[in-house]
């Protein structure tokens, strides 16, 4: 197949390239689309054989549910059972944005969409281009990250090119997205709010409109009701272990570890702050790159893949990613980074 990779305006984006992907997505076709978190594999929420191309294309795993984007509430009635008070609030406060609400369905979504679950994550995006094409379209999307399985997602038209070129007819690029991070998923079906997998929004915004908010992890023989619950993820190509601990401790293992490593004959890759990216220069790594600031946790996640694809591109086997504070967008940070880790985890 072959893959067109057009660069789109992100605030007044040509009306031919929308319609284009919009008469895709209607012919049950693939769709790469930019939105506010990362780039997102889209197909018809509604069509069951356009979404099963999403799995086949991608790798990923069948149990693992797809979030659904819409465009405005009135295609919230054709998808949930019911759409309650706590559902109307976080719409009214967070969305267009980065957060997921995870409802009951009703029997018009499809079960190659939700997994097999009786749930469905539902999402309105705040990017301009994704919400006209999913309103062009007249249909809901349901769109994962549009990246092979496993891999850290995509947050540039790029990566989307990289990873999925021959695959999907079109890849729509408005540049790189303005958060970075995969969107919080948010679990209202129980007496609880509980937060399936952090992201965008934090968990102190939602307790301002909620009340109490839980967070929640994965039980073992549990399905997943939202993605990034389950599996390997983000994760590049080499090895990934976090550090954890007072900065001193954290850079003197990076140092050590950098030695250890060149002793090898190993490429070393290094995912730090700004701060003690400082240190490392006298014993420098093949490759550094900065996160950010330790106070602009929000630089942080906007970098974070793209640092973790950049290892994969400098052919790096060993990657150490300094660890970060877990308030706030520190929550996802950290998640992402244990993912990507495979939960190789040094305590300093």
């Amino acid at each position: 197949m072959q893959t067109e990779l057009v660069t789109i305006h992100e605030e007044e984006p040509e009306k031919e390239w929308i319609q284009k992907a919009a008469n895709l997505i209607r012919e049950g076709q693939l769709v790469a689309l930019p939105t506010e978190t990362v780039y997102g594999l889209g197909a018809n929420a509604l069509d069951p054989e356009a979404c099963k191309k999403i799995f086949q294309v991608k790798g990923r795993p069948q149990d693992n549910p797809l979030i659904v984007h819409i465009s405005n509430l009135n295609m919230v009635e054709k998808l949930v059972e019911e759409w309650t008070d706590q559902s109307a609030l976080c719409a009214e406060k967070f969305w267009p944005g980065p957060l997921t609400l995870v409802l009951n369905k009703n029997n018009l979504v499809p079960d190659v969409v939700s997994g097999g679950l009786r749930t469905v994550a539902l999402r309105m995006p705040k990017h301009p281009v994704a919400l006209q094409v999913i309103q062009e379209a007249g249909v809901p999307i349901a769109a994962p990250s549009a990246n092979l399985s496993g891999k850290p997602s995509p947050t540039k038209g790029t990566h989307v090119w990289r990873d999925l070129k021959g695959k999907i007819p079109l890849i729509l690029d408005a540049g790189p997205s303005s958060v970075g991070l995969e969107s919080t998923v948010l679990d209202l079906t129980g007496k609880t709010p509980t937060i399936l997998r952090p992201g965008g929004v934090t968990k102190e915004e939602l307790e301002k409109v909620l009340g109490t908010v839980e967070i929640d992890s994965l039980r073992k023989g549990q399905a997943p009701k939202s993605p990034g619950m389950k599996y390997r993820h983000y994760a590049p190509q080499g090895k990934l272990t976090l550090l954890l601990g007072e900065q001193e401790k954290v850079i003197a293992k990076i140092q050590e570890e950098i030695e250890l490593a060149h002793a090898k004959e190993k490429r070393i890759g290094v995912l730090c702050s700004k701060e003690s990216a400082f240190y490392l220069q006298e014993k420098s790594p093949d490759f550094l790159f900065i996160l950010g600031d330790k106070d602009n946790l929000e630089e942080v996640a906007g970098n974070l893949y793209e640092g973790l694809r950049l290892c994969d591109d400098q052919s790096v086997e060993i990657i150490l990613a300094e660890g970060m504070d877990e308030g706030e967008m520190g929550l996802a940070i950290m998640n992402r980074l244990e993912k990507a880790s495979e939960h190789r985890i040094i305590h300093l």
